[in-house]
């Protein structure tokens, strides 16, 4: 039987490493990949580097003229990769995220436990990556995702890592850095504000718009109202809405700054608090998010001002704000604030949202 170290230049860790006749090595992990040849079948790798030896290996490795194999030893206060990565996906998991089984090659990904909104804990992530020898990849926070998606992958990055490493890790990570927050499936309630279209003199196109969006998330339009640019009047059809069971109001037009745009006046009128208008989102600069009612956002009914940009182009502020809004998010001026970064649209000549840059 032989000993010896080896040091990788990644890495300052050293890992010893024996010689072990294949019976023995049950259990051990491999320091070196095996190859299989099968003359006119196959040629490549039957076992990878780390793999653990397992009872059932013995025969195979045996046919492949491996009666001894190098295993690495690993000490009290090292962690193999597929342990430290299976410690890695608990910690990092929140609610609606699970993992997909058992690790591999020292990879686990975490996956969407329902449908709904990934929520990622930016900060804390980058203070995870920060600590060395582990990592975690997320998709873009604030990203729409099915039940199952794959959201994030974690994985220690040497083939034997220190124990120390991952409880930091483990206890940076806290409750969690990756969650699926459910959506509910919204009661809408739409407000065509603009005198011409009140009057038959364009045709709206509004409605249908806000309607199919409405429906992509499971939700309903309990009302659609149509008002002239009246704060009194909008406002009494905002009331109707209300008493038709929407517990989301939108509105669309009259969100500029023309002397006729009084949309927003209305919506104060109505007693909404909170308001935040405008964003930092091409297209959708004259966004409005407010609230009506006492409470939290729980308790009190969203508002949503759309810009007139809606009607033109696919996808605008109203689709990045309207799942958060569904995920129990309260959107203040702050949260339009932030929507900057990455809220330039490129008018690509075939949008291609949600799989583009924009909002992300």
């Amino acid at each position: 039987m032989c000993e010896g170290d080896v040091t990788s230049a990644e890495s300052p860790v050293r890992h010893t490493f024996r010689t072990l006749p294949v019976t023995d090595a049950v259990g051990m992990p491999l320091a070196h990949d095996i190859t299989e040849i099968r003359p006119g079948e196959f040629k490549g790798r039957a076992f990878r580097k780390g793999h653990i030896i397992r009872p059932d290996d013995v025969c195979h490795l045996q046919r492949l003229g491996k009666e001894k194999v190098y295993v690495l030893t690993i000490s009290d206060d090292e962690m193999h990769e597929d342990e430290a990565a299976h410690e890695l996906a608990k910690a990092l998991m929140g609610p609606g995220a699970v993992s997909d089984g058992e690790p591999k090659e020292g990879r686990i990904n975490l996956l969407a436990a329902w449908d709904g909104l990934l929520k990622v804990n930016v900060e804390t992530l980058t203070r995870f990556n920060m600590l060395g020898d582990v990592m975690c990849a997320t998709l873009h926070n604030n990203t729409v995702v099915k039940k199952n998606h794959r959201v994030a992958g974690t994985r220690a990055i040497p083939l034997v890592v220190k124990r120390s490493v991952v409880e930091q890790a483990v206890s940076v990570a806290g409750e969690g850095i990756v969650e699926v927050r459910k959506m509910r499936k919204p009661r809408a309630g739409i407000v065509i504000t603009g005198t011409e279209v009140f009057h038959g003199k364009i045709k709206d196109g509004f409605a249908p718009i806000i309607r199919e969006k409405i429906e992509q998330f499971e939700g309903e339009v309990v009302a659609v109202r149509y008002a002239p640019d009246d704060e009194a009047h909008i406002e009494r059809e905002l009331r109707s809405c209300l008493e038709s069971g929407a517990d989301l109001l939108i509105t669309t037009g009259g969100m500029s700054v023309d002397p006729d745009d009084v949309t927003r006046f209305a919506i104060r009128k109505l007693g909404a608090r909170d308001i935040a208008y405008g964003s930092a989102v091409l297209p959708g600069a004259m966004m409005l998010a407010a609230y009506v009612g006492n409470g939290d956002a729980g308790d009190c009914v969203p508002i949503l001002g759309v810009p007139a940009c809606a009607l033109y182009h696919k996808a605008t502020v109203f689709d990045l704000v309207l799942p958060r809004v569904l995920a129990g998010e309260r959107i203040g001026a702050e949260d339009l604030a932030r929507l900057g970064h990455g809220g330039l649209c490129l008018n690509c000549s075939e949008c291609r949202y949600p799989a583009c840059p924009f909002g992300k």
